[in-house]
C-alpha cells in the first residue's frame, strides 16, 4: 500500500494505492461515515463493482442509492447532472450525505461537479477505476461538465474527502482505455521528471501485461507530481498551469470531433506532439526530442498525427481555452526533457504551420 497526503490551507485529504477491494476500502477515511451514500458509475463499471462499495458501507448501517450513466463524454453534461440531482432530492439526501464517484474520469468529473453544486456542496469519495483516472483526473479537486463549445467549461474546484485507487480494476480494460491513461502518465515524465520518462522508455511494455510493480510505480509517481504542483496552486493561477501540456490542441481535437473520434489521452498524445513540435520550430527543443516523444507514445499504443481537421476552427477552440489570459492564447511547450514553460506569445502563422503540417 502506498500513500500520499493532499494538503491544502482549508483540507487535507489521503490518496491511497493499494491491491484488491478489501484492502483498499478498508481505508476509507473514517470521518465519511455519514447516514446516507449515493453511488454514481457509468453501465460499464457500476455492475463490475458497485456491490463491493455497497457491501463496505453496509457494514456501516448507511443508506445507499445508486446511478448509472452512460460511458463516455457525452455524458458529462449539464442534463445528466440534473439526472443526479433528481435522484439525490428523491432520496432526501442533504448535506451530510455522501456522493461517491466509482469509474473513469468522467464519473469522477460529473460526480465532483453534482458533489459541489448539490445543496451548495457535500463530501464526496473518488475512488477511480481507469488509468486515466487514477494517475491524473481524480486528484487535485477539478469538476466539471462540458458545453458544446468546449471541454470542461462549467465546473469548479472542489476536493474529495480521499481517493481510494485498487490497481486490480485495471485488468478489466480494454487496451485503448489503457493507453489513454499512459498518455498523461507520459506527460509527467515530460513536464516533471526525466526519470520517469526514461522508465517508461524500459518499462512501458509491461503495463499491457499488468506487472504490479510497474503500474504501483507509474501510479504513484503521477500521483505524486500533480499532488506536488496542485498543492502549490490548487486554483489554477499558476504553476498548475504546466499540467496541459498537449491539452491545449488536445482540448480542441476533442471539441472539433464532438467528443467521439478520440479519447482524452489520445487527443492529449496527439496534442503533445503538435506542441512539441512547435517547440523545435521555437529553438527551445531539438528534433531527438520529438523523436523520443513520438516513440515512447507509439509504443504506449497512442496516436501521433494530427487529424485533417480545419485549421481556423481548432484555433478558435483554442482561444476559448481556460488557460487563456487576456484574449492570448497560452501554451505549455517543453524546453528540456522534465521541464516545460508556459507562452502566450505564439504567433499565428507559426501555430498554423504546425497544425497544417508543413
Amino acid at each position: 500500500m502506498k500513500r500520499i497526503d493532499m494538503q491544502f490551507k482549508n483540507t487535507a485529504y489521503p490518496i491511497i494505492i493499494d491491491k484488491g477491494w478489501e484492502a483498499t476500502l478498508s481505508k476509507i477515511p473514517s470521518n465519511i461515515f455519514l447516514k446516507k451514500a449515493l453511488i454514481i458509475s457509468d453501465t460499464n463499471v457500476g455492475p463490475l463493482y458497485s456491490n463491493e462499495i455497497i457491501k463496505a458501507l453496509s457494514e456501516n448501517d448507511i443508506g445507499i442509492r445508486t446511478i448509472l450513466i452512460d460511458p463516455g463524454e457525452s455524458s458529462k453534461t449539464i442534463e445528466k447532472a440534473m439526472d443526479i440531482y433528481t435522484t439525490a432530492l428523491n432520496f432526501r439526501m442533504d448535506r451530510d450525505s455522501l456522493f461517491i464517484a466509482l469509474g473513469g474520469g468522467v464519473v469522477g468529473d460529473l460526480a465532483g461537479f453534482t458533489a459541489s453544486t448539490y445543496m451548495r456542496g457535500v463530501p464526496y469519495l473518488q475512488i477511480p477505476t481507469s488509468l486515466l483516472a487514477q494517475v491524473d483526473s481524480s486528484v487535485g479537486g477539478k469538476t466539471a461538465v462540458n458545453h458544446p463549445l468546449g471541454k470542461n467549461m462549467i465546473g469548479s474546484f472542489y476536493q474529495p474527502k480521499g481517493v481510494l485507487i485498487n490497481t486490480d480494476t485495471l485488468k478489466s480494460l480494454p487496451v485503448r482505455q489503457i493507453s489513454t491513461g499512459l498518455a498523461e502518465v507520459i506527460k509527467y515524465g515530460v513536464i516533471a521528471d526525466k526519470n520517469l520518462f526514461s522508465y517508461l522508455e524500459e518499462n512501458i511494455e509491461k503495463v499491457f501485461s499488468f506487472d504490479d510493480k510497474v503500474l504501483n510505480h507509474i501510479i504513484y509517481k503521477s500521483c505524486t507530481i500533480k499532488a506536488k504542483i496542485v498543492a502549490q496552486d490548487e486554483k489554477d493561477k499558476g504553476i498548475r498551469g504546466i499540467l496541459n501540456f498537449g491539452h491545449t490542441i488536445g482540448h480542441a481535437i476533442e471539441a472539433e470531433t464532438s467528443f467521439t473520434e478520440y479519447t482524452h489521452g489520445e487527443s492529449v498524445a496527439i496534442g503533445m506532439v503538435a506542441e512539441a513540435e512547435l517547440a523545435q520550430l521555437l529553438g527551445l527543443i531539438d528534433k531527438g526530442f520529438v523523436d523520443r516523444l513520438k516513440n515512447l507514445l507509439l509504443k504506449a499504443k497512442l496516436p501521433i498525427k494530427l487529424p485533417n481537421l480545419e485549421t481556423d476552427r481548432l484555433i478558435k477552440h483554442m482561444q476559448r481555452d481556460k488557460k487563456n489570459k487576456i484574449g492570448k492564447i497560452v501554451f505549455v511547450l517543453p524546453t528540456k526533457l522534465g521541464r516545460v514553460e508556459m507562452f502566450d506569445n505564439i504567433e499565428y502563422v507559426r501555430l498554423a504551420q504546425i497544425l497544417k503540417g508543413s
